[in-house]
């Protein structure tokens, strides 16, 4: 299954890492936007709709799973996958699903078409 160009946010504090999934993403035909924190990745979905989230577990000031827990509250049913390099021991509430740094294009592919498909 072929997923048509989503709308996608990736969050992380760290800069590298939020332009290479960027560029990951868009070599699929993806419009990705990036967001260096949680409160910045809120304030994004405040005046953009995206189909869906990558973020980060350890992010200064806010947690992927704090920020998954705040997208769900306004839209349950929006899409959220944990990028981590430490996955916690359980999924937590608000994570549709974790990809393990690091990763390759082909991960990123089945993570979209998974969670998109639901």
């Amino acid at each position: 299954m072929t997923v048509s160009a989503c709308r996608i946010l990736v969050v992380d504090d760290e800069a590298m890492v939020c332009e290479s999934v960027r560029l990951l993403l868009a070599y699929d035909g993806h419009q990705v936007e990036t967001a260096c924190s949680g409160p910045d990745a809120l304030a994004k979905l405040e005046t953009a709709i995206f189909d869906l989230v990558f973020t980060d577990y350890s992010m200064p000031g806010m947690k992927g799973d704090e920020l998954a827990a705040k997208i769900k509250q306004r839209d349950p049913n929006k899409p959220v996958i944990l990028l981590t390099a430490f996955p916690p021991a359980t999924r937590p509430s608000g994570i549709d699903l974790i990809i393990t740094k690091p990763f390759y294009l082909a991960t990123l592919r089945e993570a979209v078409e998974s969670v998109m498909a639901k």
